[in-house]
């Protein structure tokens, strides 16, 4: 039962992750790729039969497979997410947000996924 119970559990984190990993393609603070990596570990100790469809998915699957190879991700994507990341962040600092502290976070955040991203390998697949 103990088994049965934290494969459950294993499962739910994974299915979690996924849901973040989904909100971050739409929203550049939250990191796509690692929860997208987390929700395959999580699927691969919960049930397999999730993480062969995690990785065989059109959509996540050539990227957590080109990530975990060392193969990195497409310019297209890198490109497509700083310039989200810096469009929204810019417009929160410089629109929604009136609190200095605040606008200081969001800027550190900002360089620190900046520079995140522009360090992965740039694979040479769309």
């Amino acid at each position: 039962m103990p088994h049965t119970l934290i494969r459950w559990l294993w499962i739910i984190a994974g299915s979690i992750s996924l849901t973040l990993g989904i909100i971050g393609i739409f929203l550049p603070l939250l990191p796509t790729t690692p929860f997208l990596l987390l929700t395959a570990a999580c699927y691969a100790r919960g049930l397999s039969r999730l993480h062969n469809w995690l990785l065989n998915n059109k959509l996540f699957g050539r990227y957590i497979r080109n990530y975990r190879e060392g193969k990195g991700i497409p310019a297209r994507s890198k490109v497509l997410a700083l310039t989200l990341l810096w469009l929204t962040i810019g417009f929160s600092i410089f629109y929604v947000i009136p609190i200095l502290i605040v606008k200081i976070i969001l800027l550190v955040i900002a360089i620190l996924v900046s520079i995140y991203i522009m360090s992965l390998p740039t694979s040479r697949t769309i």
